[in-house]
């Protein structure tokens, strides 16, 4: 679930402290229920990537006295071949935020052939990437680096005067909390109360998507009610849709326990993650809600994401957040905003939703196609600068011609993306190749010409 890029969400990223003396990685809510004080470990760490100039017995010990002579203690440490020099090793080191890491960085620098920075502090120092997740199980980092927690709702939320609705959202945000990659996700029994308000949303939806959803979510939506559950008076759990996904395009669910911040909410879109709640909205306003909620993920959402061309168009911009200068990170979220939450396409000549924000609101969905408001080509340089409002209808929507073009609009914006390297996905150890060595890259190239060959076999035999 990714905040939307406003002063709101900036005001509450201020409010997350570092906690002192707590455990890393437990929450620790703040008087009144309101925000969660995040661990020491995980916001502020800072990995680096290093080879030695030449194999050498007792290396890592003279690594480590460096570390030890600036007083850095170290979090976790691991070796493994290198990517950029065949035939040589690497480590991977992260440091707590202590001692004096710049005078190590700089003496480790001088014994190495090549020095990677990756770091939550990466604005003071030019050298540094912003960090980002290099295997999946990394997303287990920033799960819970999260803007709000459990019983926080803003004063004008249909539940904020409901006691037990705000036990509810802590109730689930718990489960979120505890949860860990590859750990089965957590089965919530859902109460009646919740099950009829869904039914409600469910009804009034369901009603609307043979003339209004693109053909692909009409393709997918009737395999989710023989899948996994979709019914009116069912909600459908996030590990059967999550196995479903698996099976189609590799995508996969997890539950989320507030709102990501943009960048971290994007980078689990890399591995095609979703990071989804499980709350429903107030039974109250049954067709309002004020933040993502299990329907808008599981109506809106899920369906799109096993298509193989929308999977691969919602990865190729969470590759392209990777390492990506904040401002990058902005544009990228608000490319994100007018397609996977908002946008429209044509289908012989007729305009039909794909973005889930439209396909959970059944006020929204009917303006947006009777084009009363402004309609313009999804074009990601100029999308991308487009200001949007969060809480009233968009006056914007943008068209996109199929997704298979969408996605390569998407892969030509991010080669604009200042970064001296590239990303690629490994879906085989489901980690982040980065792609800044000619040996590297040519062994892909190499690994790419096999597969061609095997493709063109095939193709002869048909």
């Amino acid at each position: 679930m990714m905040s939307k890029p406003t002063e709101i969400n900036q005001k509450r990223e201020e409010k997350l402290e570092t906690s002192e003396g707590s455990p890393p990685n437990v929450p620790k809510l703040m008087p009144g229920g309101n925000y969660i004080k995040i661990g020491r470990d995980s916001a502020r760490s800072t990995c680096l990537l290093f080879a030695p100039a030449a194999e050498e017995v007792g290396i890592l010990a003279k690594y480590l006295a460096i570390f030890e002579k600036h007083g850095v203690n170290l979090m976790h440490i691991e070796s493994r071949p290198s990517t950029k020099i065949p035939g040589n090793y690497e480590f991977m080191v992260e440091c707590a935020p202590t001692g004096n890491l710049g005078d190590a960085i700089h003496d480790i620098k001088q014994k190495s052939e090549y020095l990677n920075i990756i770091s939550r502090d990466y604005k003071d120092n030019k050298d540094s990437v912003p960090w980002f997740p290099r295997r999946i199980r990394d997303l287990d980092r920033f799960a819970n680096q999260i803007l709000s927690y459990g019983a926080e709702l803003d004063a004008d939320h249909p539940g904020f005067t409901d006691p037990v609705y705000r036990q509810r959202r802590k109730y689930f945000a718990d489960i979120a909390f505890n949860h860990k990659h590859g750990q089965r996700l957590p089965y919530v029994e859902y109460t009646a109360e919740e099950i009829v308000t869904w039914g409600k949303v469910y009804r009034q939806l369901t009603a609307l998507y043979p003339t209004h959803a693109c053909k692909e979510h009409n393709h997918v939506f009737p395999l989710l009610v023989e899948n996994c559950g979709y019914r009116e008076d069912n909600i459908p759990q996030l590990e059967d849709i999550s196995n479903f996904l698996k099976d189609c395009t590799g995508f996969t669910l997890r539950p989320v326990a507030g709102l990501l911040s943009s960048r971290d909410f994007l980078a689990g879109l890399a591995f095609r993650v979703f990071h989804s709640t499980q709350y429903i909205r107030h039974p109250s306003k049954p067709y309002y809600t004020p933040e993502p909620d299990v329907c808008h993920e599981l109506l809106g959402h899920v369906p799109l994401f096993a298509d193989p061309e929308f999977a691969q168009f919602s990865q190729e911009i969470g590759l392209a957040s990777l390492g990506a200068p904040d401002d990058f990170i902005e544009k990228l979220a608000t490319c994100f905003w007018f397609t996977v939450e908002y946008g429209l396409c044509r289908e012989n000549g007729k305009l039909k939703a794909y973005g889930a924000g439209l396909l959970s609101s059944y006020g929204e969905l009917q303006y947006a196609l009777e084009e009363k408001a402004e309609i313009r080509p999804f074009e990601p340089v100029k999308t991308a600068l487009q200001k949007y409002p969060i809480t009233e209808y968009q006056p914007v929507y943008y068209v996109a011609e199929s997704f298979e073009d969408a996605k390569e609009r998407m892969i030509k914006f991010a080669s604009t993306i200042p970064r001296s390297f590239g990303v690629r996905y490994n879906a085989y150890t489901q980690s982040i190749e980065v792609l800044d060595s000619k040996p590297h890259i040519q062994r892909l190239v190499n690994n790419v010409n096999s597969e061609i060959a095997i493709l063109m076999d095939s193709l002869k035999k048909i």
